[in-house]
């Protein structure tokens, strides 16, 4: 029984080491209620004013965003519908210049054309002058001849400017008969 109250004796004068003494309760209460109070009053506020200073820098960057967006997008739209009347102005010059192109060469096949006409009419006209000049100098030089080889057969003078010419026309006429008879 001795160990019985040597135990007993042992729990009355030390307390469980794990709970603390009233006293030691009571002020530690007192500092968390002050401490409570404190915080509640002075450090809480600044919290929940910080909180909301970011929460409206987040929603104002959120909808910032939201508007850049949108522009962002408006502005693709119209860079778009630009882009869009440009092909088609560029589309109607192309064909434009393809039209005037087609009419401006048909133009200058027809200044060709009427060129080339123009130059053949001329050429025509040239080389009929010529002829006739031919003929004419032709006409000249066998009807000297002519009257030569004539006043030599006939031994009379053929000097007469009208008389020598009737024989040359005389002459000439019965060669383009003989030539035209001989082509028939």
């Amino acid at each position: 029984m001795m160990i019985s109250r040597i135990v007993a004796a042992a729990a009355e004068a030390d307390p469980n080491p794990l709970l603390p003494s009233t006293p030691d309760l009571v002020w530690s209460s007192v500092v968390f209620a002050v401490l409570l109070v404190f915080f509640w009053i002075a450090v809480l506020p600044n919290f929940k004013k910080n909180l909301d200073a970011r929460t409206e820098a987040i929603e104002g960057r959120l909808e910032a965003a939201e508007k850049a967006q949108a522009e962002a997008a408006a502005k693709t739209a119209n860079i778009e519908a630009e882009q869009a009347a440009a092909r088609a102005e560029a589309s109607q010059i192309r064909e434009s210049a393809r039209a005037e192109g087609a009419a401006i060469l048909a133009e200058l096949k027809e200044q060709a054309s009427a060129e080339a006409a123009r130059l053949t009419a001329t050429a025509k006209a040239q080389i009929e002058a010529e002829r006739q000049a031919a003929l004419i100098s032709l006409r000249a030089e066998v009807g000297s001849l002519a009257i030569d080889l004539a006043s030599s057969v006939v031994g009379a003078s053929l000097q007469n400017d009208k008389i020598a010419a009737g024989v040359v026309d005389q002459f000439l006429a019965s060669l383009e008969a003989d030539n035209k008879a001989g082509k028939k």
